[in-house]
């Protein structure tokens, strides 16, 4: 019987040597995985915060809205009525130098302030009025003030005698603007601004203060006074309008 030859598992020696075990292969070091869960919470978080201070928001809306409404209803409210019953020109004069260098403006107006107050249940507390009169092109030509009074309900206040006076000099465009108006037969064109503050007091509730403007236009007959005696200008057509003024940083609508 013959004998069969079993291979030997091991490698064969070299030089006579048996070779080392062959070691497993290293494996990769273990790095862990980026985990996005947090970014997903975040962002979930921030859409909540958002929908729910829109949500915030239109709620306060919808009851200032309501808020306002009511108050109208309740109260019907309406802006105060000015007008300029009379108005005289005692000086406006316009002085050139010889050499034309310098052009100076000397200007005193008096005239009469109504302030109405048309409402039932409104009060109207005015801080001081800074007064402006203008020409036809922005020229100023004086200024003045109204101290401060309170318009109770249904009331009616009157400021004779209110003086605007000016005294300055003008720039070239101003003086052909200025000389333009002097030479109309129909009289200068004026206007007149009134600038102040006012709080509204409707039962006990009592509002911060609120910027007006009362813009006064359409006098008539406005013309240069001649002598001591002031010129008197028509003012039954004249109109006055009432504009609020809201301030934004800087801006002035």
């Amino acid at each position: 019987m013959s004998d069969r030859v079993f291979p030997s598992s091991k490698p064969a020696a070299t030089n006579g040597t048996t070779a080392p075990p062959a070691k497993p292969p290293l494996r990769p070091p273990y790095r862990p995985q980026p985990h996005h869960r947090r970014h997903r919470t975040d962002r979930n978080y921030c859409c909540c915060c958002f929908f729910w201070t829109g949500l915030i928001v239109l709620i306060l809306v919808l009851i200032f809205a309501i808020a306002a409404t009511a108050l109208y209803v309740l109260y019907r409210p309406h802006r105060p009525a000015f007008s300029i019953p009379s108005l005289r020109i005692h000086r406006l004069k316009l002085t050139t130098s010889a050499d034309s260098s310098s052009n100076h403006l000397s200007a005193l107006f008096n005239f009469t302030v109504t302030s109405k107050n048309p409402n039932s249940h409104l009060t109207y507390f005015y801080q001081p009025f800074d007064i402006s009169i203008f020409s036809s092109n922005d020229v100023l030509l004086g200024n003045g003030t109204i101290p401060a009074f309170t318009s109770p309900t249904k009331n009616q206040t009157v400021f004779k005698n209110v003086i605007a006076s000016g005294s300055n000099e003008l720039d070239t465009d101003s003086v052909t603007s200025l000389k333009s108006d002097l030479k109309k037969k129909t009289g200068v064109p004026l206007k007149i601004v009134l600038d102040t503050k006012v709080k509204v007091k409707a039962g006990k509730l009592k509002s911060k203060k609120i910027g007006i403007r009362v813009t006064c236009e359409e006098f008539k007959g406005v013309v240069v006074p001649k002598g001591k005696s002031p010129s008197v200008a028509t003012t039954d057509k004249s109109k006055c309008k009432v504009d609020l003024r809201i301030k934004i940083w800087k801006w002035t609508f």
